[in-house]
């Protein structure tokens, strides 16, 4: 069952720590079946109760799964290794568009904005006890979601749009319960739920968002919560539609209890508008990220919700990270302050490419979708060969298997950094890799 190895311990921590270094290490693989509690702990020479504390431990930590009678198994993507694995090694001479990186060109400096908040800083030094969110940040976030609709709510900042659903999604669940992904969807919240110990139940989407009809069937099957990309959806570009999201909130309002978290990941980098979702159920939280439009390395991402949800997000942080830097916070004003990014130009730089691409694919017969953002997604009959013949062809593109859970299989092309010249030559590519692989006769 377990084939060479062997589980150790004596108590729980111990053998959960055994089977997780296992798997870390590819000695369990995914989906492999784990022993019966009772036969485990004779083999260990424990009390059952021992074992049972040590898979439960697993389970809350996303590295297994169990299914009643037919016993517990290794996730099919456990945490412990999660989908940044799936990725493909780009050899020297092949042109990389598998990154989801913006383009660095289109990112602003951000020397001067330091210096001006540290020396802001000198002046007057921020201490323990201090408000945690800097006002002027705060008064220019409130001001950017009452544009778009956002409903009122109290604010917080966190490291990032990921540490914001990894926040709200503690503050409100527990272990068993299950969450509404995007399918195809963001890698790491895909990996993220699981590591909670929480179950991901598929939603399907177009270029307008999530289908209503799925969310409804996911939330009559139990989910306590549902997780939107508002805008620039990874990996398919997907924008929330007007008319998708009177749909959408339709539905909520039919399960007040639900937990909505959105994230507004194209914020600062499209030209869509936002059509919010926030306000539909009781307890909400929507997110904006700073990493797109500035730079990844600027981890700070604003989040506003209903008063219990944010109470409880920041009762957590208090009592661990504390704050995010009010250096970088103040150097965030500065770049708004200033200007830095113009984001009406990044969108059009982004949508030239997009458009560019899913045009010349068009062209080919090849069906591409990318509404918004920097990445398009191409469906393909065969994952694993569409790679294999691109990194042949001298392209990197990033495996679909990264970003789903049971949708059909595709890839997934950034254009962040795509050249006009290169378009042409790419869609080319795609198109000769998705046809049939050519047929080798031996003599």
């Amino acid at each position: 069952m377990l084939g060479e190895y062997r589980i150790s311990g004596r108590r729980a921590a111990d053998i959960s720590a055994s089977i997780e270094g296992a798997v870390g290490r590819g000695e369990l693989r995914p989906g492999q079946l784990l022993p019966p509690m009772r036969a485990l702990a004779e083999q260990l020479g424990v009390n059952p109760n021992t074992v049972a504390a040590a898979y439960r431990t697993l389970r809350e930590r996303g590295v297994i799964e169990t299914a009643g009678r037919r016993g517990s198994r290794v996730r099919p993507a456990p945490a412990t290794t999660g989908r940044d694995h799936i990725r493909v090694d780009v050899p020297e001479g092949v042109r990389d568009v598998s990154s989801g990186n913006p383009d660095p060109a289109l990112l602003p400096p951000l020397a001067e904005a330091f210096a001006a908040a540290a020396a802001e800083g000198d002046r007057a030094p921020v201490l323990y006890g201090e408000e945690p969110v800097d006002p002027e940040l705060a008064r220019i976030a409130r001001d950017g979601f009452d544009a778009d609709g956002v409903p009122e709510g109290p604010l917080v900042v966190v490291s990032g749009a990921l540490d914001a659903v990894e926040r709200v999604l503690a503050a409100h669940l527990k272990p068993g319960d299950t969450v509404a992904v995007e399918d195809p969807g963001w890698g790491r919240t895909l990996d993220l739920v699981p590591a909670l110990g929480l179950r991901t139940v598929p939603v399907g989407l177009d270029d307008e968002g999530p289908y209503a009809d799925d969310v409804r069937r996911a939330l009559e099957a139990g989910a306590r919560a549902l997780i939107v990309t508002d805008r620039a959806q990874n990996p398919t570009g997907a924008a929330v539609s007007a008319t998708r999201a009177r749909a959408l909130r339709s539905v909520l309002q039919e399960y007040p209890e639900t937990l909505l978290v959105e994230d507004d990941h194209g914020h600062g980098i499209v030209d869509v508008p936002l059509h919010p979702l926030a306000g539909a159920t009781r307890h909400w939280a929507f997110v904006r990220s700073a990493a797109k439009a500035y730079g990844p390395d600027l981890r700070l991402a604003l989040l506003t919700g209903d008063a219990v949800t944010v109470d409880r997000v920041r009762g957590r942080q208090r009592l661990g990270p504390g704050w995010v830097s009010r250096l970088m916070q103040r150097a965030l004003v500065r770049l708004w302050a200033d200007g830095a990014v113009d984001a009406r130009a990044v969108a059009a730089a982004y949508g030239r490419r997009r458009d560019a691409l899913i045009g010349a694919l068009d062209r080919r017969g090849v069906v591409a979708q990318g509404r918004s953002g920097m990445n398009v997604w191409v469906p393909v009959p065969d994952e694993t060969g569409a790679v294999a013949r691109l990194l042949h062809a001298g392209w990197a593109v990033a495996p679909g298997a990264r970003f789903r859970l049971s949708a059909p299989p595709g890839i997934r092309v950034t254009v962040s950094t795509l050249a006009e010249d290169e378009t042409e030559a790419l869609a080319d590519a795609i198109a000769s890799a998705l046809g049939p692989a050519p047929v080798r006769s031996y003599v």
